[in-house]
Protein backbone atom coordinates (compact mmCIF):
# COMPACT_ATOMS: atom_id res chain seq x y z
CA UNK A 1 0.00 0.00 0.00
CA UNK A 2 1.17 3.19 -1.20
CA UNK A 3 2.23 5.82 2.02
CA UNK A 4 -0.64 8.21 3.27
CA UNK A 5 1.19 10.95 1.90
CA UNK A 6 1.13 9.36 -2.00
CA UNK A 7 -1.61 10.98 -3.11
CA UNK A 8 -0.72 14.16 -1.24
CA UNK A 9 -0.83 16.13 -4.24
CA UNK A 10 -4.52 16.17 -4.32
CA UNK A 11 -4.69 18.51 -1.49
CA UNK A 12 -3.59 21.50 -4.27
CA UNK A 13 -5.08 19.61 -7.62
CA UNK A 14 -3.75 19.15 -11.25
CA UNK A 15 -2.44 21.80 -13.59
CA UNK A 16 -1.06 21.97 -16.96
CA UNK A 17 1.72 24.50 -17.60
CA UNK A 18 2.38 24.99 -21.80
CA UNK A 19 5.46 26.99 -22.79
CA UNK A 20 6.02 28.51 -25.61
CA UNK A 21 9.76 29.60 -26.39
CA UNK A 22 9.81 32.70 -28.95
CA UNK A 23 9.79 36.16 -28.47
CA UNK A 24 9.33 38.92 -30.34
CA UNK A 25 12.95 40.67 -29.26
CA UNK A 26 14.92 39.71 -25.39
CA UNK A 27 14.09 42.31 -23.13
CA UNK A 28 17.41 42.68 -21.49
CA UNK A 29 16.44 42.00 -17.85
CA UNK A 30 14.91 38.52 -18.78
CA UNK A 31 16.65 35.37 -17.55
CA UNK A 32 13.70 33.07 -18.90
CA UNK A 33 13.55 30.89 -21.07
CA UNK A 34 13.18 32.58 -24.05
CA UNK A 35 14.33 33.27 -27.77
CA UNK A 36 13.55 35.32 -30.57
CA UNK A 37 12.91 33.31 -34.12
CA UNK A 38 12.02 35.06 -37.22
CA UNK A 39 9.64 32.21 -38.28
CA UNK A 40 7.69 29.47 -36.54
CA UNK A 41 6.09 26.12 -37.82
CA UNK A 42 3.15 26.46 -36.19
CA UNK A 43 1.70 23.36 -37.55
CA UNK A 44 4.76 21.72 -36.34
CA UNK A 45 4.75 22.95 -32.83
CA UNK A 46 1.13 22.03 -32.18
CA UNK A 47 1.87 18.46 -33.36
CA UNK A 48 4.36 17.95 -30.65
CA UNK A 49 2.30 19.53 -28.23
CA UNK A 50 -0.60 17.59 -28.56
CA UNK A 51 1.75 14.23 -28.77
CA UNK A 52 3.08 15.01 -25.38
CA UNK A 53 -0.48 15.36 -24.05
CA UNK A 54 -1.62 12.04 -25.17
CA UNK A 55 1.79 10.92 -23.51
CA UNK A 56 0.79 12.41 -19.98
CA UNK A 57 -2.77 11.56 -20.03
CA UNK A 58 -2.06 7.93 -20.81
CA UNK A 59 0.43 7.83 -17.55
CA UNK A 60 -2.14 9.88 -15.32
CA UNK A 61 -5.52 8.46 -16.07
CA UNK A 62 -8.39 10.45 -15.78
CA UNK A 63 -7.23 13.22 -13.01
CA UNK A 64 -9.39 16.24 -13.04
CA UNK A 65 -7.76 18.98 -14.97
CA UNK A 66 -8.32 22.12 -13.07
CA UNK A 67 -6.06 24.94 -14.44
CA UNK A 68 -4.26 25.38 -17.83
CA UNK A 69 -1.33 27.67 -18.26
CA UNK A 70 0.06 28.91 -21.68
CA UNK A 71 3.43 30.56 -20.60
CA UNK A 72 6.59 31.41 -21.98
CA UNK A 73 8.25 33.66 -23.67
CA UNK A 74 5.15 35.37 -25.16
CA UNK A 75 2.49 33.02 -26.17
CA UNK A 76 -0.19 35.71 -27.53
CA UNK A 77 2.42 35.22 -30.58
CA UNK A 78 0.78 31.25 -30.98
CA UNK A 79 -1.49 31.09 -33.60
CA UNK A 80 -5.02 30.84 -31.93
CA UNK A 81 -5.62 27.39 -33.63
CA UNK A 82 -2.74 26.10 -32.03
CA UNK A 83 -4.29 27.75 -28.39
CA UNK A 84 -7.70 25.92 -29.82
CA UNK A 85 -6.63 22.51 -30.62
CA UNK A 86 -4.26 22.16 -27.45
CA UNK A 87 -7.69 22.75 -25.03
CA UNK A 88 -9.30 20.45 -27.38
CA UNK A 89 -6.69 17.91 -27.09
CA UNK A 90 -6.94 18.47 -23.22
CA UNK A 91 -10.76 17.66 -22.79
CA UNK A 92 -10.60 15.17 -24.98
CA UNK A 93 -7.67 12.98 -22.52
CA UNK A 94 -8.48 14.09 -18.89
CA UNK A 95 -12.14 15.64 -17.26
CA UNK A 96 -11.74 19.10 -16.99
CA UNK A 97 -12.86 20.95 -13.74
CA UNK A 98 -16.64 23.03 -14.48
CA UNK A 99 -14.65 25.98 -13.60
CA UNK A 100 -11.72 25.26 -15.90
CA UNK A 101 -9.12 28.32 -15.14
CA UNK A 102 -7.02 28.58 -19.06
CA UNK A 103 -4.14 31.47 -18.45
CA UNK A 104 -2.38 32.82 -21.44
CA UNK A 105 0.59 35.35 -21.09
CA UNK A 106 0.13 38.44 -23.37
CA UNK A 107 2.40 41.56 -24.19
CA UNK A 108 0.12 44.89 -25.10
CA UNK A 109 1.46 45.44 -28.46
CA UNK A 110 -1.42 46.49 -30.51
CA UNK A 111 -0.72 43.29 -32.95
CA UNK A 112 -0.83 40.86 -30.04
CA UNK A 113 -4.04 42.51 -28.75
CA UNK A 114 -5.67 41.85 -32.28
CA UNK A 115 -5.38 38.48 -31.53
CA UNK A 116 -7.44 38.55 -27.89
CA UNK A 117 -10.92 37.82 -29.59
CA UNK A 118 -9.42 34.92 -31.14
CA UNK A 119 -8.13 33.83 -27.91
CA UNK A 120 -11.64 34.00 -26.11
CA UNK A 121 -13.04 31.67 -28.60
CA UNK A 122 -10.46 29.73 -28.60
CA UNK A 123 -11.12 28.69 -25.04
CA UNK A 124 -8.99 31.51 -23.10
CA UNK A 125 -10.44 32.77 -19.79
CA UNK A 126 -7.90 34.67 -17.95
CA UNK A 127 -5.16 36.98 -19.71
CA UNK A 128 -1.80 37.89 -18.03
CA UNK A 129 -0.75 41.09 -19.41
CA UNK A 130 3.61 41.83 -18.74
CA UNK A 131 3.01 45.46 -19.18
CA UNK A 132 5.67 46.13 -16.74
CA UNK A 133 5.60 49.92 -16.49
CA UNK A 134 3.19 52.79 -17.28
CA UNK A 135 5.99 54.93 -18.23
CA UNK A 136 7.28 55.41 -21.69
CA UNK A 137 10.92 56.25 -21.13
CA UNK A 138 11.48 53.12 -18.50
CA UNK A 139 9.02 51.11 -20.83
CA UNK A 140 12.58 52.05 -23.53
CA UNK A 141 14.87 51.54 -20.62
CA UNK A 142 13.23 48.08 -20.04
CA UNK A 143 13.55 46.83 -23.65
CA UNK A 144 10.29 47.07 -24.07
CA UNK A 145 8.04 47.38 -27.71
CA UNK A 146 4.90 49.18 -26.97
CA UNK A 147 3.93 52.50 -25.33
CA UNK A 148 2.28 53.11 -21.61
CA UNK A 149 -0.79 53.91 -24.48
CA UNK A 150 -0.65 50.72 -26.07
CA UNK A 151 -0.81 48.84 -22.42
CA UNK A 152 -3.54 51.03 -21.82
CA UNK A 153 -5.57 50.27 -24.90
CA UNK A 154 -4.61 46.40 -24.80
CA UNK A 155 -6.13 46.61 -21.05
CA UNK A 156 -9.49 47.97 -22.10
CA UNK A 157 -10.09 45.37 -24.71
CA UNK A 158 -8.85 42.65 -22.62
CA UNK A 159 -11.54 43.38 -19.70
CA UNK A 160 -14.11 43.52 -22.21
CA UNK A 161 -13.22 40.06 -23.72
CA UNK A 162 -12.12 37.96 -20.82
CA UNK A 163 -13.53 37.57 -17.14
CA UNK A 164 -10.04 37.88 -15.40
CA UNK A 165 -7.05 39.94 -16.18
CA UNK A 166 -3.91 40.34 -14.40
CA UNK A 167 -0.95 42.62 -15.45
CA UNK A 168 2.90 42.60 -14.41
CA UNK A 169 4.67 45.61 -13.24
CA UNK A 170 8.39 45.70 -12.57
CA UNK A 171 9.47 48.75 -9.84
CA UNK A 172 12.86 48.99 -7.92
CA UNK A 173 14.24 50.18 -11.45
CA UNK A 174 16.51 52.72 -12.46
CA UNK A 175 15.96 56.13 -11.59
CA UNK A 176 12.88 55.84 -9.70
CA UNK A 177 12.04 57.24 -6.70
CA UNK A 178 8.71 56.46 -3.79
CA UNK A 179 7.00 59.10 -4.94
CA UNK A 180 7.29 58.10 -8.87
CA UNK A 181 6.31 54.76 -7.61
CA UNK A 182 3.39 56.07 -5.52
CA UNK A 183 1.99 57.96 -8.81
CA UNK A 184 2.49 55.22 -10.91
CA UNK A 185 1.33 51.98 -8.68
CA UNK A 186 -1.91 54.29 -7.94
CA UNK A 187 -2.84 54.58 -11.39
CA UNK A 188 -1.99 50.39 -11.99
CA UNK A 189 -4.79 49.97 -8.93
CA UNK A 190 -7.17 52.62 -10.27
CA UNK A 191 -7.47 50.43 -13.58
CA UNK A 192 -10.04 47.87 -12.22
CA UNK A 193 -7.53 45.57 -12.13
CA UNK A 194 -8.20 42.61 -10.12
CA UNK A 195 -4.55 40.54 -10.11
CA UNK A 196 -1.25 41.97 -10.17
CA UNK A 197 1.83 40.89 -10.07
CA UNK A 198 4.97 43.18 -8.61
CA UNK A 199 8.20 42.21 -9.06
CA UNK A 200 11.35 43.86 -8.11
CA UNK A 201 14.45 44.42 -10.74
CA UNK A 202 16.76 41.42 -10.00
CA UNK A 203 19.85 42.10 -12.10
CA UNK A 204 20.14 38.16 -13.34
CA UNK A 205 23.65 36.87 -14.36
CA UNK A 206 23.64 35.97 -18.16
CA UNK A 207 20.80 38.91 -18.91
CA UNK A 208 21.87 42.13 -21.40
CA UNK A 209 21.33 43.90 -17.77
CA UNK A 210 23.72 41.73 -15.78
CA UNK A 211 26.17 42.36 -18.45
CA UNK A 212 25.63 46.00 -18.50
CA UNK A 213 25.54 46.12 -14.40
CA UNK A 214 29.54 43.76 -14.28
CA UNK A 215 30.94 46.86 -16.15
CA UNK A 216 29.33 49.53 -14.24
CA UNK A 217 26.97 50.88 -17.19
CA UNK A 218 23.56 50.66 -14.99
CA UNK A 219 22.95 53.78 -13.24
CA UNK A 220 20.48 54.73 -10.95
CA UNK A 221 19.51 51.10 -9.39
CA UNK A 222 17.88 51.62 -5.79
CA UNK A 223 20.35 50.91 -2.96
CA UNK A 224 19.03 48.34 -0.35
CA UNK A 225 17.24 51.07 1.90
CA UNK A 226 15.09 52.42 -0.77
CA UNK A 227 14.53 48.93 -2.04
CA UNK A 228 13.34 48.12 1.25
CA UNK A 229 11.15 51.27 1.21
CA UNK A 230 9.49 50.58 -2.24
CA UNK A 231 8.41 47.33 -1.02
CA UNK A 232 6.66 48.63 1.89
CA UNK A 233 4.85 50.73 -0.17
CA UNK A 234 3.85 48.24 -2.69
CA UNK A 235 1.94 46.31 0.40
CA UNK A 236 0.49 49.39 1.75
CA UNK A 237 -0.98 50.74 -1.57
CA UNK A 238 -2.42 47.13 -2.29
CA UNK A 239 -3.86 46.49 1.06
CA UNK A 240 -5.51 49.72 0.91
CA UNK A 241 -7.17 48.88 -2.79
CA UNK A 242 -7.91 45.74 -1.49
CA UNK A 243 -5.72 43.60 -3.05
CA UNK A 244 -4.01 42.94 -0.70
CA UNK A 245 -0.36 40.17 -0.87
CA UNK A 246 -1.60 36.39 -1.43
CA UNK A 247 1.93 36.05 -2.23
CA UNK A 248 5.31 37.28 -2.01
CA UNK A 249 4.76 39.12 -5.16
CA UNK A 250 0.85 38.91 -6.19
CA UNK A 251 -2.05 40.49 -5.11
CA UNK A 252 -5.40 40.01 -5.60
CA UNK A 253 -8.90 40.56 -4.69
CA UNK A 254 -10.22 37.83 -2.76
CA UNK A 255 -11.51 34.88 -5.52
CA UNK A 256 -9.24 36.66 -8.20
CA UNK A 257 -5.67 34.61 -6.99
CA UNK A 258 -4.24 32.39 -10.09
CA UNK A 259 -5.35 29.26 -9.08
CA UNK A 260 -2.98 27.67 -11.65
CA UNK A 261 -0.25 29.04 -9.64
CA UNK A 262 -1.84 28.43 -6.61
CA UNK A 263 -0.93 24.71 -7.35
CA UNK A 264 2.45 25.14 -7.77
CA UNK A 265 2.45 26.91 -4.14
CA UNK A 266 0.59 24.51 -2.25
CA UNK A 267 2.53 21.66 -3.63
CA UNK A 268 0.16 20.13 -6.16
CA UNK A 269 0.92 18.12 -9.28
CA UNK A 270 1.49 20.14 -12.87
CA UNK A 271 2.40 18.26 -16.44
CA UNK A 272 4.91 20.86 -17.55
CA UNK A 273 5.22 20.77 -21.39
CA UNK A 274 7.31 22.69 -23.95
CA UNK A 275 11.48 23.87 -24.04
CA UNK A 276 12.57 24.40 -20.28
CA UNK A 277 9.13 23.44 -18.77
CA UNK A 278 9.89 21.51 -15.44
CA UNK A 279 6.51 19.67 -13.79
CA UNK A 280 5.54 17.55 -10.62
CA UNK A 281 3.92 14.12 -11.29
CA UNK A 282 2.96 11.55 -8.57
CA UNK A 283 2.85 8.67 -10.46
CA UNK A 284 2.16 4.73 -8.95
CA UNK A 285 2.94 6.62 -5.09
CA UNK A 286 5.85 7.89 -6.46
CA UNK A 287 6.67 12.16 -6.86
CA UNK A 288 8.27 12.40 -9.90
CA UNK A 289 10.62 16.05 -11.01
CA UNK A 290 9.94 16.15 -14.26
CA UNK A 291 12.46 18.40 -17.09
CA UNK A 292 13.09 19.35 -20.72
CA UNK A 293 15.49 20.43 -23.09
CA UNK A 294 15.76 24.34 -23.07
CA UNK A 295 16.31 24.59 -26.79
CA UNK A 296 13.60 24.80 -28.64
CA UNK A 297 14.97 22.68 -31.78
CA UNK A 298 16.31 20.27 -29.07
CA UNK A 299 13.05 19.76 -27.61
CA UNK A 300 11.03 19.38 -30.88
CA UNK A 301 13.29 16.57 -32.37
CA UNK A 302 13.23 15.21 -28.90
CA UNK A 303 9.34 14.90 -29.19
CA UNK A 304 9.42 13.76 -33.03
CA UNK A 305 12.39 11.22 -32.40
CA UNK A 306 11.38 9.33 -29.94
CA UNK A 307 7.81 10.58 -28.55
CA UNK A 308 8.39 12.43 -25.29
CA UNK A 309 10.19 15.78 -24.99
CA UNK A 310 11.37 15.09 -21.05
CA UNK A 311 14.93 14.36 -20.00
CA UNK A 312 15.33 11.47 -17.51
CA UNK A 313 12.92 12.25 -14.19
CA UNK A 314 14.31 12.08 -10.85
CA UNK A 315 12.28 10.99 -8.11
CA UNK A 316 11.78 13.29 -5.46
CA UNK A 317 12.68 11.82 -1.55
CA UNK A 318 10.66 12.69 1.39
CA UNK A 319 12.70 15.52 2.84
CA UNK A 320 12.92 16.76 -0.77
CA UNK A 321 9.03 17.02 -0.72
CA UNK A 322 8.55 18.47 2.57
CA UNK A 323 11.39 21.03 1.47
CA UNK A 324 9.14 21.70 -1.73
CA UNK A 325 6.21 21.96 0.41
CA UNK A 326 7.63 24.42 3.14
CA UNK A 327 9.87 26.48 0.28
CA UNK A 328 6.90 26.74 -1.77
CA UNK A 329 3.79 27.28 1.01
CA UNK A 330 5.53 30.16 3.04
CA UNK A 331 5.60 31.87 -0.08
CA UNK A 332 1.89 32.51 0.54
CA UNK A 333 -0.22 34.80 2.68
CA UNK A 334 -1.92 31.74 4.10
CA UNK A 335 1.13 29.49 5.11
CA UNK A 336 1.23 25.80 5.34
CA UNK A 337 -0.86 22.96 6.83
CA UNK A 338 1.34 21.92 9.75
CA UNK A 339 0.09 18.54 9.65
CA UNK A 340 0.31 17.86 6.24
CA UNK A 341 3.93 18.66 6.49
CA UNK A 342 4.16 16.23 8.95
CA UNK A 343 2.56 13.66 7.06
CA UNK A 344 5.17 14.78 4.55
CA UNK A 345 8.50 13.58 6.06
CA UNK A 346 8.93 15.00 9.76
CA UNK A 347 7.14 17.70 12.27
CA UNK A 348 9.55 21.05 12.07
CA UNK A 349 11.37 21.70 15.40
CA UNK A 350 9.46 23.33 17.62
CA UNK A 351 12.78 25.37 18.92
CA UNK A 352 12.85 26.91 15.21
CA UNK A 353 8.94 27.80 15.16
CA UNK A 354 9.62 29.36 18.49
CA UNK A 355 12.14 31.86 18.27
CA UNK A 356 10.88 32.56 14.73
CA UNK A 357 7.37 33.61 16.51
CA UNK A 358 9.22 35.61 19.27
CA UNK A 359 10.92 37.91 16.48
CA UNK A 360 7.87 38.40 14.67
CA UNK A 361 8.68 36.19 12.19
CA UNK A 362 6.26 33.41 12.02
CA UNK A 363 2.83 32.99 13.43
CA UNK A 364 0.64 30.01 13.60
CA UNK A 365 -2.91 29.37 14.03
CA UNK A 366 -5.82 26.73 13.77
CA UNK A 367 -2.59 24.71 12.98
CA UNK A 368 -0.79 26.57 10.00
CA UNK A 369 2.24 28.45 9.79
CA UNK A 370 2.58 31.54 7.92
CA UNK A 371 5.24 34.09 7.44
CA UNK A 372 4.10 37.56 8.91
CA UNK A 373 4.33 40.53 6.32
CA UNK A 374 7.91 41.38 8.06
CA UNK A 375 9.02 37.74 7.43
CA UNK A 376 7.69 37.48 4.24
CA UNK A 377 10.60 40.83 3.34
CA UNK A 378 13.31 38.27 4.50
CA UNK A 379 11.78 34.76 3.74
CA UNK A 380 14.81 32.86 2.42
CA UNK A 381 16.30 33.99 5.80
CA UNK A 382 13.50 32.28 7.55
CA UNK A 383 13.13 29.21 5.46
CA UNK A 384 16.73 28.46 6.28
CA UNK A 385 16.15 28.63 9.92
CA UNK A 386 13.33 26.13 9.48
CA UNK A 387 14.85 23.49 7.32
CA UNK A 388 16.63 20.44 8.83
CA UNK A 389 20.33 21.39 8.68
Amino acid sequence: MPPASAEDWQAAGFGIYLHWPFCAAKCPYCDFNSHVAGAVDQERWARAYLSELDRIAAETGPRTVATVFFGGGTPSLMAPETVSAVLERIRARWPVANDLEVTLEANPTSAEAGRFRAFREAGVNRISMGIQSLDDSHLRALGRRHTAAEARAAFDLARRLFPRVSFDLIYARQHQGLDAWRAELGEALAMAVDHLSLYQLTIEEGTAFGDRHARGRLPGLPGEDLAADLYALTQELCEAAGRPAYEVSNHAEPGAESRHNLIYWRSGDWAGIGPGAQGRLTLGGIRWATDTPRAPGDWLSRVERSGSGELPREALTPADRAAEHLMMGLRLAEGIDLARHERLHAPLAEGAMAGLEEIGMVARRDGRLAATPRGRAVLNAVIRALLPA
